[in-house]
C-alpha cells in the first residue's frame, strides 16, 4: 500500500496534467457524468495529448493510468507514454477528442454521460435522429463562447452508434455545420464539450449541463422552452 501511495505521489509530480485528469474524473463522477466507466476527458499541454483510459472506474484513475499521445498526429493514436498497467486501453473516445483538437484547436475535451444530455436529446430528437437542441433567455448561456443570455443557443444532436469510434464522421460533420458552438450532443448517449483549455472546457460543460437540465425541467413543468 505504501509503495502505491509513493508511486501516485511521484506520478502527480512528474505528470501534473495526468494528475489533473485523475482529479477532474473524480469530480465528474460526483456530478454523474462518468459513472459506469463511461465518459472521459483529454487535455493537451506542451508534452502532448493526455487521455484517460477506456473501460475503467473513472473515479479511481491514478496519474500513472493516463496515456500520453503525440500532438498533431490526428489520423491515429501514437502513444508517447503508456500507463504502467499494460492492460489499460486508450479511450474509445479518442477519435472524437481528436475531432475537437484537429478542427477547433481545442486544449481540452470532456465527454459526459450526463442524464440531462440524454433526456434533453430525447425531447428534441424523440427517435434518436439528427436534430438540434435549442434554448434562449437563460443566464447560464453567458458562460458559453460567444453567447449572451438573450441569444438563441443551438447545439447539434447526432444519432448514436454501436461503437464510440463510429461517431467520428457524424460529429465532424456537425462541427463543420455549427462552428459557433463548442459541443455536440449524441442522442441516447451524452455530450462532447471542448474549450481552449481545461478550465474553459469544464466551465462550458457545467453551463451546458445546467441548460440541458433547465430544458428537461421546463418540459416536465409544462413551461415553454
Amino acid at each position: 500500500m505504501l509503495d502505491s501511495v509513493v508511486q501516485s505521489s511521484e506520478s502527480a509530480t512528474e505528470r501534473p496534467t495526468a494528475a489533473l485528469i485523475a482529479e477532474l474524473c473524480r469530480q465528474f463522477y460526483g456530478l454523474g457524468w462518468v459513472s459506469g466507466t463511461g465518459g472521459g476527458i483529454s487535455i493537451r499541454d506542451e508534452r502532448g495529448v493526455w487521455m484517460a483510459p477506456s473501460g475503467v472506474q473513472k473515479e479511481r484513475i491514478a496519474p500513472e493510468d493516463v496515456f500520453l499521445l503525440a500532438d498533431g498526429v490526428w489520423d491515429r493514436a501514437e502513444v508517447v507514454e503508456a500507463p504502467t498497467n499494460p492492460k489499460l486501453r486508450i479511450s474509445e473516445c479518442q477519435p472524437l477528442f481528436f475531432n475537437a483538437f484537429r478542427m477547433r484547436d481545442a486544449g481540452a475535451v470532456i465527454h459526459s454521460h450526463s442524464i440531462w444530455a440524454v433526456l434533453a436529446a430525447r425531447l428534441f430528437s424523440p427517435a434518436g435522429e439528427a436534430g438540434e437542441f435549442r434554448c434562449r433567455n437563460l443566464e447560464m448561456q453567458k458562460g458559453l463562447r460567444g453567447m449572451g443570455c438573450f441569444d438563441e443557443l443551438v447545439v447539434p444532436i447526432i444519432p448514436n452508434t454501436a461503437r464510440e469510434a463510429q461517431l467520428r464522421d457524424s460529429m465532424a460533420e456537425a462541427m463543420a455545420r455549427y462552428p459557433d458552438v463548442d459541443a455536440v450532443i449524441v442522442a441516447g448517449h451524452g455530450i462532447y464539450v471542448w474549450g481552449h483549455d481545461w478550465v474553459k472546457a469544464k466551465t462550458q460543460a457545467e453551463c451546458f449541463d445546467y441548460l440541458l437540465r433547465a430544458a428537461v425541467e421546463a418540459h416536465r413543468l409544462g413551461l415553454p422552452l
